[in-house]
Order: structure tokens, then C-alpha cells, then sequence
């Protein structure tokens, strides 16, 4: 029996995953626009681990990848992708009510977290200021993720099962066709049965290439700053507001930081705005001794979240072979493999993985009809 033909649309992190797991059973081409894989958001990821960290759908997918990100299949890793870290999210008085309710919902997930109070949370992280501080909700197991080496390692996989990979190649222009789809890529056609869309950011605009109405993908600006650091954080965790604005955690012997602003975007090659570091700086320095003075680089990602905040991964009902996967909300790097191995086993099978059922998963929550 012939394998069906796939085209796997974007070539960061959800698409590499999906490439890889559908490779072993398709002929997959991942059709990459940049010059290089992983140029946009996936490649500007501060990643960790953190399974209490995201929504209804998104927790048991990225328990669900843990697996793989801890012990990958043979040949695809040089080095382990996961090195102990640790995530604490913190909050004051007026925050208590929102750190019970984060531990409620990631114990109900499964999730190992804990309930500090404020000495405690010190103990873990002597910067914060008594005075700012109540509580906290502990996750030990949080882990710092290598994405480069988790995406070389589909990309990897993929190519050992006969995926195409091409870089430099977006798509033009797609034509609908009784077998499937028709792509134009450059000068060159390719004919396809399933179209994956894995743009990221560039979701809608794929999707109305394909003749179809936008799912609501929204891409919002993030961005991520080094300042100095000392061998004395290296231990620390990340740490975090509760209510998302701010973070920072160590990177050797600097400190990775950011705002965690949600700032609409069009798609596009997204800078750092200066504000958004000043305002950043001036958070943390409230909630902190750090005293932070000066910034040694930066950089701007887009993650992409749909109206309710939940990603959108299955075929669009309105038409054949358009395949979404999408959507990711900054959770794209951790829950990849659980996303990868759905979007394969929903496109050759027509099935969720009793894998992921078995998490907790529901994929009526992710799934493209709840939009159309």
C-alpha cells in the first residue's frame, strides 16, 4: 500500500515533531520558509518544563511528552534534554486566592506541586522581598529543556525515516484537487493529500491560501532580556508573579528575564521594544534585592494563542486533508512530542493515542470544529 503523501507546513518545533512522527508511516515533506528550521518562536524560546504551567488541553499534553523529552528514543539525542531547574510562581496578599487555585488545578492534572509560605520560598530563592511576598507554589520537577537538541532530534528522526526537509521554500500559493492538494512552492509544484499546517504565527495566513477562513490565531510579542548574573543563582529556580508579569531564572551566570507581555502582533521578525525591558526591570527590582542596572542582550519571539487560548490541532471540517496545528501559546517546545504523535495518529489513524487518553487528554478540547 502506498503511503500517503504529507506536506508538514513550517519548520519549527511543531512541525519538526509532527515530520517526525508521521515520517515512520507517510512521505512527509516539511516545507520550511526561512532560510534556516526554527528561526522564528521556537528559536527564541526560554524553555522549561513546567507541567502545572498552561490549560485544560495543554497540561496533559505536556505530561503526556515528558516521557520523550526524559528518555528519547535511540540515536536521536548527543546530550539529555532536560536539566534539573525547578519552577515557583510567587504572589502577595491580594495573590493568595490565584496560588490556591493554581495548585488545585495542577494537583487535579497530576501535577507535583506544593503550597509555600513566604520563608519557605525564600529559602528557594533569598531575593525575594519579605515585604512583597506571602506564598508560593513550588513545582521541583520543572526542568530546564534544550530545544535546539530536542528539535535537531526530530529533525534527525525524521530525515532517518525518508522525510523531505527543504529550508528557504515557502508556499505561494495551494489549490484544492480531488486527490488532495496542490502547492506551490517557489517555481517548483508539489502535490500532497494532507497539507499540515504548522505556521505558527503565519497559521490564518496559510489557511486563507488554502481558501478557508482564519481560525482567530492571534501572535503576541514576548520578550526575553540577559542581565548579569552570579554563580550564586545558579541553583535558583525560575520564579515567577503569579499573575504573569514577570519572570527570571538563572542561564549560567546570568539571568534570563522578561515582562511575559502579551502584545498583539501581525506575523512578522519581532524586535524587543525598549519599554517593554524597562517595565520588566522595574518589576522585578520591586519584587526583588537583584538591583538590576543594565541588560547584555535581547530578543523577541511570537507565540501564537486561538480566541480560547486553547490550541487548535485536527482537520478542518469545512474541506479534505487541511490539517491544523497551531495555537501553541508558548507551550510548543514542552508539549511537542505529545503534539507531534497526536497530529500522526489523528492523520493516518483517525484517532487519538490511548497514550494521551490515558493523561487525561480530550481532543474535542483542541479541535478545529469548536471554531467553524
Amino acid at each position: 500500500m502506498t503511503p500517503p503523501r504529507v506536506a508538514v507546513i513550517g519548520g519549527g518545533i511543531a512541525g519538526a515533531a509532527a515530520a517526525f512522527y508521521l515520517a515512520e508511516r507517510a512521505d512527509v515533506v516539511l516545507l520550511e520558509a526561512e532560510s534556516t528550521l526554527a528561526y522564528h518562536t521556537t528559536g527564541r524560546s526560554a524553555a522549561l518544563l513546567f507541567e502545572s504551567y498552561g490549560s485544560q488541553g495543554i497540561r496533559p499534553l505536556t505530561s503526556a511528552s515528558r516521557a520523550f523529552l526524559d528518555n528519547p528514543p535511540p540515536g536521536l539525542a548527543d546530550f539529555p534534554f532536560l536539566s534539573p531547574r525547578g519552577g515557583m510562581l510567587v504572589g502577595g496578599e491580594q495573590q493568595t486566592g490565584a496560588l490556591e487555585q493554581w495548585e488545585a488545578d495542577a494537583k487535579r492534572q497530576g501535577a507535583w506541586v506544593e503550597l509555600l509560605d513566604a520563608d519557605k520560598a525564600r529559602q528557594i530563592c533569598s531575593a525575594l522581598r519579605p515585604e512583597m511576598l506571602t506564598g508560593a507554589v513550588w513545582e521541583p520537577g520543572a526542568a530546564d529543556i534544550d530545544v535546539a537538541a530536542v528539535h535537531q532530534a526530530f529533525v534527525r528522526g525524521a530525515r532517518r525515516w525518508g522525510a523531505e526537509i527543504r529550508v528557504s521554500s515557502p508556499v505561494k500559493a495551494m489549490e484544492k484537487t480531488t486527490g488532495g492538494w496542490r502547492l506551490r512552492v517557489g517555481d517548483e509544484t508539489l502535490t500532497a493529500q494532507v497539507v499540515v499546517n504548522a505556521a505558527g504565527a503565519w497559521g490564518d495566513e496559510v489557511a486563507r491560501m488554502a481558501g478557508l477562513g482564519p481560525m482567530g490565531i492571534t501572535p503576541m510579542r514576548r520578550t526575553v532580556f540577559m542581565v548579569p548574573g552570579h554563580d550564586d543563582y545558579r541553583s535558583w529556580p525560575l520564579v515567577a508573579s503569579i499573575e504573569m508579569g514577570w519572570y527570571f531564572k538563572p542561564d549560567g551566570v546570568q539571568l534570563l528575564c522578561s515582562l511575559s507581555e502579551e502584545n498583539p502582533s501581525p506575523p512578522c521578525d519581532a524586535r524587543p521594544e525598549p519599554i517593554d525591558i524597562a517595565l520588566a526591570i522595574e518589576r522585578i527590582n520591586q519584587a526583588t534585592t537583584l538591583g538590576i542596572r543594565s541588560v547584555r542582550s535581547s530578543w523577541t519571539g511570537l507565540r501564537t494563542f486561538a480566541p480560547d487560548r486553547e490550541m487548535v490541532i485536527g482537520f478542518d471540517p469545512r474541506t479534505e486533508g487541511f490539517f491544523w496545528l497551531v495555537g501553541q501559546g508558548g507551550t510548543g517546545i514542552q508539549t511537542s512530542p505529545g503534539a507531534g504523535e497526536l497530529t500522526a495518529s489523528l492523520v493516518l489513524d483517525s484517532e487519538v493515542p490511548t497514550r494521551l487518553v490515558d493523561h487525561g487528554f480530550d481532543a474535542a478540547v483542541v479541535a478545529p470544529e469548536r471554531f467553524v
